[in-house]
């Protein structure tokens, strides 16, 4: 006997595919192609279901000069047409905020091309790669971190085989993020002759697949997709909800078919002002995410990509987001709040101050619970303790100091405190004497400037998203031809 997974999702009063799409066939709505095919790219298609202020209508046009769009049918069908503020539209469709911070942020904000050992490929940390292996998604979210490379063709195939073959003579990675774009976009022979070349290489021991198709295109997880993933075990995938409403029933039929062939799941939310930057709806999608069997992985903090100032918050907004959930969900549910530290740095976590003082001395530590109680630890000693220093409640809150001791001061100079760095204190070490902070990786200058950098239109106005990666070229034909150079 089948059960529901999540409860149904509540229509507002104007919204869901009786509204939009009314004509079209159950067999039409369940086709994940024709659902593909039939994305809103351009303004005056979405000018079809929703109203577009006229004074805004010529920047967002300009908006998609630089980024395109891509809407599914099946995700349009979540919007409230009465909410022009709709958590679910401002995800995916271009708004004055776009245009008015076009220029603001970065092109590569987390250095993945300074990275990169061959086109495609990211290697950051030692024993993982990440693998870009498509341009295309089904949905193109508005802070995207990959816009730089949204307007491509698709990856030719001489391009993914270079990744393979670097995969291959590299021993020490284990472990390989497919990304993209969103590879699940890709038809299953296409995708499966990608990932048995992976998994015929014997140190690689884990694939991991990055996708927003659950979310986005939940038709796309067909049993057949399912059959083929289910040969390349071991097999994850990370999942991208964002919003309690995107946890509808067929995302949830989608969720548990990748579930039933054996894959793990779990997701990466992206905090953004505006749609999921408070503790109730974040409640919600963690606790809703677990009923569906997807494990809350990741809170990331909006990365600085340019034209999505707008979505960024403050990063005490996510600290108290998390403090918010732990301690009154279950800790499966709680994410872990990161920061991807600009310019390759890698995941940063930031958490709550649980741990207010550590004294080494008397082998003690002071901690807060949720409920704002203190509480003493005593770490081993090896001896018994009188009743009055044993471990528990402090019933009189005291005065904590930092969790973490300065450093051992330099010759001329201590070294800034933890405390110190975090509210802006400059490191002892020399910077790089650049001025945008970008270095080759050996902490010299790359001897560009800003301004260098900034690509610009026929009207001299910056354009956004369009990949440096350095081998690639800007046409399906050179990126071939120095593909097949290398």
């Amino acid at each position: 006997m089948e059960r529901t997974l999540v409860p149904p999702v509540v229509a507002t009063r104007r919204s869901g595919r009786a509204h939009y799409y009314p004509d079209v066939t159950d067999a039409q709505w369940a086709d994940w192609k024709w659902q593909f095919r039939h994305r809103l790219t351009k303004l005056e298609e979405l000018e079809k279901f929703l109203p577009i202020p006229a004074a805004e209508r010529a920047l967002r046009a300009d908006v998609l000069r630089d980024f395109r769009m891509g809407i599914t049918p099946y995700y349009l069908s979540l919007v409230d047409a009465d909410d022009p503020a709709d958590p679910i539209l401002r995800q995916v469709a271009p708004i004055a905020e776009e245009y008015l911070f076009r220029d603001v942020g970065e092109e590569d904000p987390l250095g993945e091309e300074r990275y990169s050992p061959v086109p495609g490929i990211t290697h950051r940390y030692p024993d993982r790669v990440l693998m870009v292996i498509s341009n295309s998604c089904a949905i193109y979210c508005r802070y995207c971190t990959r816009k730089r490379i949204m307007y491509e063709d698709a990856v030719p195939d001489v391009e993914i085989d270079r990744m393979v073959e670097y995969i291959a003579k590299t021993p020490r990675v284990r472990d390989v993020i497919v990304s993209g774009g969103d590879p699940l976009t890709y038809g299953t022979k296409k995708l499966e002759s990608i990932l048995s070349k992976l998994r015929a290489i014997p140190h690689l021991e884990i694939i991991r697949i990055g996708s927003r198709v659950p979310v986005s295109l939940p038709q796309r997880i067909d049993d057949e997709l399912c059959e083929m993933l289910a040969k390349y075990h071991p097999l994850w995938i990370n999942v991208h909800f964002n919003h309690p409403r995107e946890l509808t029933p067929d995302a949830a039929a989608a969720c548990d078919k990748l579930s039933r062939a054996g894959i793990p799941l779990n997701n990466q939310s992206v905090l953004l002002k505006g749609v999921n930057d408070d503790v109730p709806t974040m409640r919600a999608l963690c606790t809703g995410l677990m009923k569906m069997r997807v494990r809350p992985y990741y809170l990331y903090q909006c990365d600085q990509i340019r034209g999505a100032e707008h979505f960024r918050t403050p990063v005490s907004k996510g600290i108290e987001v998390i403090e918010g959930l732990r301690g009154h969900i279950s800790g499966l549910a709680v994410p872990t709040f990161v920061i991807d530290a600009p310019g390759g740095g890698g995941k940063v976590p930031v958490m709550p101050q649980y741990l207010l003082q550590h004294d080494t001395k008397n082998q003690r530590v002071v901690l807060r619970n949720f409920q704002d109680r203190l509480f003493v630890y005593h770490e081993p000693s090896g001896r018994a303790r009188p009743i009055g220093e044993r471990s528990g409640e402090l019933e009189v809150p005291a005065v904590a100091s930092p969790i973490v001791e300065s450093a051992a001061p330099a010759a001329n100079a201590p070294a800034p405190t933890a405390v110190e760095r975090a509210n802006g204190a400059a490191p002892a070490k020399a910077s790089s004497g650049t001025s945008n902070g970008k270095t080759n990786g050996n902490g010299k200058s790359n001897g560009r400037s800003r301004a260098a950098d900034q690509r610009v239109g026929a009207d001299g106005k910056p354009v956004v998203g369009k990949s440096r990666w350095v081998h690639r070229g800007h046409s399906r034909e050179e990126r071939v031809r120095k593909a097949n150079e290398t």
